[in-house]
């Protein structure tokens, strides 16, 4: 079975703690063996990119979240609203109404970059 969460089993603050772990080995290697300072600098400029990548996971799996609750309220408003029609409610639209009134005409998560 599939997990329905997303990077439900990556674990941010671990990967952090291993990527300072390694960055403090590669530099105690590079005192004892200056020579290979290239090879260093090349592993280092690689561990640089493990915490950017990190954030931007976490804020995509909040934009994510957030994205699956919009989407969960407009369901749950279509619901009412077709339920308020089979009921014979004068104005069944109002439910969508009420939901879609409550966010911007295009599509934006409330925390997204601004364009």
């Amino acid at each position: 079975m599939t997990n329905p969460v997303p990077n439900a089993d990556i674990d941010l603050p671990m990967i952090i703690s291993r990527n300072d772990s390694a960055r403090r080995i590669i530099a105690g290697f590079a005192a004892d063996m200056p020579t290979l300072s290239e090879l260093w600098r090349h592993l280092l400029a690689a561990l640089e990119d493990v915490p950017v990548l990190a954030a931007e996971s976490a804020r995509l799996s909040s934009e994510l979240k957030e994205a699956r609750l919009d989407l969960a309220n407009v369901l749950a408003a279509a619901r009412a609203t077709l339920a308020a029609h089979a009921g014979g409610e004068a104005d069944p639209l109002w439910y969508l109404r009420d939901e879609l009134g409550a966010r911007p005409t295009s599509y934006r998560p409330r925390h997204a970059r601004p364009s």
